[in-house]
């Protein structure tokens, strides 16, 4: 339901201006060998592709090359050429603006999108969203409830019967969750 928790959304929702904000595709880790790639930490994936551009340290970047696995790529990009170049720059985001990240199915969200929303299970208030976790099986909406205490909510299908991003409103089944 929920596509790559953490990462901001290239649709148009909301009046979300698609062209404008940036998201964070993940942060540059330790150096790779000796010809400037890395390992990407909290890497998104899919914001991250051979011939695709980033930004970072303020300068838009080239992927030269994206091999590794998902959950731990090395890049390469263009004008990063040594391994000095890449440890310079450790630490330091990696963003791809809203008009660079694929377009997202129906029924997906980004993170950032369902961050702030309201919870309800009905018409009884539970919470905000405050985050998202990314667990094996599936992303987790992480609600703060009125009383600082939290709720997991699953996104799959019979924990979640919708969700309104234009009206920041996310209905839930607390039956399903075990706590009606």
């Amino acid at each position: 339901m929920v596509a790559d928790a953490g990462n901001g959304g290239p649709q148009d929702r909301a009046g979300d201006d698609a062209s404008s904000a940036a998201l964070e595709a993940g942060r540059v880790g330790r150096a790779h060998g000796l010809d400037g790639s890395f390992y990407v930490t909290g890497a998104r994936p899919r914001l991250l592709s051979e011939g695709g551009e980033v930004s970072v340290a303020g300068s838009v970047r080239r992927i030269l090359r994206c091999a590794g696995v998902e959950q731990r790529p090395i890049l390469r990009l263009d004008g990063v050429d040594d391994r000095t170049a890449a440890e310079v720059l450790r630490g330091q985001p990696l963003t791809v603006t809203k008009s660079q990240a694929p377009v997202l199915g129906e029924g997906e969200w980004w993170a950032h999108e369902l961050e702030g929303c309201i919870v309800c299970d009905g018409e009884r208030l539970l919470g905000t969203v405050s985050g998202l976790l990314e667990l094996p099986s599936c992303e987790v909406l992480e609600v703060r409830r009125e009383d600082g205490r939290e709720l997991l909510v699953p996104m799959v299908r019979d924990a979640v019967r919708d969700v309104d991003v234009a009206s920041g409103r996310i209905d839930v089944s607390l039956d399903f969750l075990g706590e009606a």
